[in-house]
């Protein structure tokens, strides 16, 4: 099983960084081929609706996205992380699935999508400043379209809020990476 995380943090180390690195352990200890893509580390440009992708599904801006459509073709399941800015995912995660557009029209416009038989499993990971729940739902409503636009069924999601008066030893932080750890084994070996 082949497991793709998209890391959308823009802060290295952070909580959001630390939970996908847990699912990713979690998955490669269970025998997966894992890797993970940070989006921050990336050189390219927003969606331009240039219409380029119209007539192929194909993107023709070249730059560091060309890499990330190859990796979501290839992968058997997606792990997308992402702290709350201004009470939705990060600039670098939007602007990554609005690149995705080109994705959108080969399956919704030329209607080229995967092959039926090609199971797919999404997982979100989401973290937030403030100790409020109603965050995430704006975010997971972005992230379960981008799944469905490549064929990936929403299993599950892990959102932690409160960040902002945890401290580093606190029990709910400790619990949450055990938990990403866990979501790993399992999205490994299926059983989610």
């Amino acid at each position: 099983m082949n497991i793709l995380g998209i890391s959308g943090s823009p802060k290295a180390g952070g909580l959001t960084t630390l939970l996908l690195d847990k699912v990713l352990d979690g998955a490669k200890r269970s025998g997966a081929h894992t890797e993970k893509i940070i989006l921050n580390d990336l050189n390219f440009k927003a969606c331009q609706e240039c219409g380029g992708c119209d007539k192929t599904g194909i993107c023709i801006l070249d730059d560091d996205m060309r890499p990330v459509y190859e990796k979501l073709a290839g992968a058997d399941a997606v792990v997308v992380a992402s702290p709350i800015y201004f009470g939705n995912i990060t600039a670098q995660l939007k602007a990554m699935i609005d690149r995705c557009h080109s994705s959108w029209i080969a399956k919704y416009i030329l209607k080229r999508g995967l092959p039926a038989n090609k199971k797919r499993k999404g997982i979100f990971l989401c973290v937030a400043g403030k100790n409020t729940e109603e965050y995430f739902e704006n975010a997971k409503k972005i992230v379960k379209v981008f799944f469905v636009t490549h064929d990936i069924d929403y299993l599950s999601d892990l959102s932690i809020s409160g960040l902002d008066a945890m401290s580093i030893d606190d029990p709910k932080r400790e619990a949450a990476l055990q938990r990403a750890f866990q979501i790993g084994t399992n999205l490994s070996k299926s059983a989610l």
